[in-house]
């Protein structure tokens, strides 16, 4: 079996900063690309942003510049830090990790149960 849990939410306030970190855990060969999204209240989930295994990135427009995703292969863990965060970036943020079980085969998607980002003043 495959875990993956974030860690690291809170409550921050306008132009602050915070770190979400999200680590697999359990019995797989590798991990491809790890992802984060969010979902605010009403709306769909969205794509944050993406690291893949080599460390390419890519970023949603409303968080380049604030967001930086960076990942430790050795520790299968994937981090988000958040710089000059808005209140439109208040989510529950979601980790998913494209998991390869056993070598050769395909990859698989493991979501955690997210972690609640709030910013409020």
């Amino acid at each position: 079996q495959v875990q993956v849990v974030e860690s690291g939410g809170g409550l921050v306030q306008p132009g602050g900063s915070l770190g979400l970190s999200c680590a697999a855990s359990g019995n797989f060969f590798s991990i491809n690309a790890m992802d984060w999204y969010r979902q605010a209240p009403g709306k769909q989930r969205e794509l944050v942003a993406t690291i893949t295994r080599g460390g390419g990135t890519t970023y949603a427009d409303s968080v380049k510049g604030r967001f930086t995703i960076s990942r430790d292969n050795a520790k299968n863990t994937v981090y988000l830090q958040m710089n000059s965060l808005k209140p439109e970036d208040t989510a529950v943020y979601y980790c998913k990790a494209a998991v390869i079980r056993v070598r050769f085969m395909g990859e698989s998607d493991y979501w955690g149960q997210g972690t609640q980002v709030t910013v409020s003043s």
